[in-house]
């Protein structure tokens, strides 16, 4: 079983699938482990460490992909990428399949078998491969230092006899993973912190961090949260509500984070632009959804942009890979504890079980084709097709 681990193609990918540690689990698993030379530099891992570890370093991705039958990537690789993989081989990365479907077909040309990450379901026995959370709890983190780097004064409130300083009014728009992390990070450096949901269930999680809870909470509110425990999309009635709410409380703010994503959707607009024009200057926004189209009217990817008023709003992309070698360990770790429901242990070589719920929830394609029932083009799947449809 050779397993390769990619050097990720893009300059905005610093992360990388595999460290030193989980390369001595896959030796363990019986698996031959190659990895693309430079792999880890961006994370802090040197080719030395992985050999160190027992990993054989290669030339480039070419060299690791073939004849592999497992490769470990971040991101997707591209179809041509994947040249000389063994046929049936098994890929894993985040998958981003979302309008991207013809990749994932480029992709099943290849004759590999492609799993997102992302796909993971939120069950007990899945929750160390859950890679959403472990980059999401980072992300959180990293948009609170990123808004004190940016913000002119302290966080926390001070008492000097030069006179007292108050302490930053910090406001998180979305309490998932990100906005918990979020909350308990701006509470540690001494903010006064507000946040807001559509989740019922969220209100007493941002109160059990010391923050105060923001929110419309009618009928539709207490009714606002899927089975998988996601945030429904809100009535265009009960959004003009919570914006009116919101928006009066956004004024009051030094710094507002926004976190909100709902899965396979472009995210919500969250703050609108007389919202920001009504901010004091130097107030901060964070937007952490930014990729997908932002929750700030305003708000550019990759760039930190100053209003007319004096507000900046920050739009830097993947704010996990900020923290690069921190994201990376915990990342490959998530990849390998769902590589081993794959490999037999006592004949040392995958035995993937088809019928597993993990593996029908992030199987993209196989045997040629997309498999998926969320990605199959249409002329494949009209009955799934119908069945979206009446659902709706």
């Amino acid at each position: 079983m050779r397993l390769a681990i990619l050097k990720e193609e893009t300059g905005l990918e610093p992360r990388v699938a595999g460290s030193p540690d989980t390369v001595k689990r896959y030796l363990g698993l019986g698996a031959t482990v190659v990895v693309a030379s430079g792999a880890g530099v961006a994370s802090g891992i040197g080719d030395a460490d992985y050999e160190g570890a027992g990993a054989s370093v290669v030339a480039d991705n070419a060299a690791a992909v073939s004849g592999a039958d497992l490769v470990l990537a971040v991101r997707r690789p591209e179809a041509a990428a994947l040249k000389g993989i063994n046929p049936g081989a098994l890929v894993i990365a985040i998958a981003d399949p979302h309008g991207h479907e013809a990749a994932l077909t480029e992709i099943a040309g290849t004759g590999a078998s492609l799993f997102a990450m992302e796909l993971m379901p939120r069950i007990t026995r899945a929750q160390v491969m859950d890679v959403l959370s472990s980059q999401a709890n980072l992300a959180g983190y990293r948009a609170v230092i990123d808004a004190s780097s940016e913000f002119g004064r302290a966080f926390p409130m001070m008492m000097t006899a030069a006179g007292t300083v108050p302490a930053a009014r910090v406001f998180i728009m979305g309490a998932g993973v990100a906005g918990l992390q979020a909350i308990a990070t701006a509470r540690r450096l001494g903010a006064v912190v507000s946040a807001t949901d559509v989740r019922p269930a969220a209100k007493e999680q941002v109160e059990s961090l010391g923050a105060k809870f923001i929110a419309v909470e009618d009928e539709e509110f207490k009714q606002a949260e899927t089975a998988g425990g996601y945030a429904k999309a809100m009535s265009a009635e009960y959004q003009a509500k919570q914006a009116a709410l919101t928006a009066a409380h956004i004024a009051k703010q030094d710094i507002v984070i926004t976190t909100a994503l709902i899965p396979g959707r472009p995210a919500p607009k969250l703050v609108a632009a007389d919202t920001v024009a009504a901010m004091k200057p130097g107030s901060i926004l964070i937007d952490l959804a930014v990729e997908r189209g932002g929750n700030v009217e305003g708000a550019v990817a990759g760039e930190v942009v100053t209003t007319a008023n004096g507000v900046k709003i920050v739009g830097h992309l993947n704010v996990p890979g900020r923290l690069a070698a921190t994201a990376s360990q915990l990342y490959a770790k998530n990849l390998y504890a769902f590589v081993e429901t794959l490999v037999d242990k006592s004949t040392k070589a995958l035995a993937v079980k088809w019928d597993d719920e993990l593996v029908k929830a992030t199987l993209l394609t196989k045997d040629g084709a997309v498999v998926h029932p969320g990605f199959k083009p249409a002329d494949v799947a009209p009955a799934a097709a119908a069945t979206d449809a009446s659902a709706a």
